[in-house]
């Protein structure tokens, strides 16, 4: 009976450590991401009407919010609203999930996010889909990788992005058509 108490009371140590381990995971404020992308299938528009093209590197300002650590723990990819995440695993020191896309852009990419501390981070997103290019989708495949360094802990003018939704079953969600 002891040892079963003492198994539950280590558990329930280490679930509560890994907990709080996660919650610390970033600093709230503003952010420099850079990222680069690599089309490994892209549409025939690349370099045109805002998707990069092959290698493209960008360096922006992000203001990363307590509620998005909280409930994240990481930057996430842009998702106009059409993309939500899925099968989140929290750990100490990273993340993943699923991102799973309906929109515009319809497949799923699997999402990761490391941290060695409080002001530094990589993540890297790797998604296969289709976009709607005209009246036609058309299939695309890409990697996104990104690093990110604590600026400021105020964000200025620098607007937070909106919060993705999480899918409540991804199994239902329809990727590709």
């Amino acid at each position: 009976m002891r040892r079963r108490q003492l198994c539950i009371a280590v558990c329930y140590c280490l679930c509560a450590g890994t907990i709080l381990a996660s919650g610390a995971t970033r600093k709230a404020g503003l952010w420099e991401l850079t990222t680069t992308i690599t089309w490994q299938k892209s549409p025939s528009m690349t370099g045109a009407g805002g998707i990069p093209a092959r290698g493209e590197t960008r360096t922006t300002q992000v203001c990363l919010t307590q509620e998005m650590i909280d409930k994240y723990g990481a930057l996430l990819p842009q998702s106009r609203g059409q993309c939500t995440i899925a099968n989140k695993v929290m750990k100490p020191g990273g993340m993943t999930a699923d991102w799973v896309c309906t929109g515009t852009m319809r497949g799923k990419g699997a999402l990761e996010s490391t941290w060695s501390d409080l002001e530094h981070a990589t993540g890297r997103v790797h998604f296969v889909g289709t976009v709607l290019v005209g009246s036609e989708r058309k299939p695309i495949e890409w990697t996104n990788e990104s690093v990110s360094v604590f600026k400021s802990s105020d964000c200025g003018s620098v607007r937070p992005p909106p919060l993705p939704g999480v899918a409540v079953d991804a199994g239902q969600v329809p990727l590709t058509k």
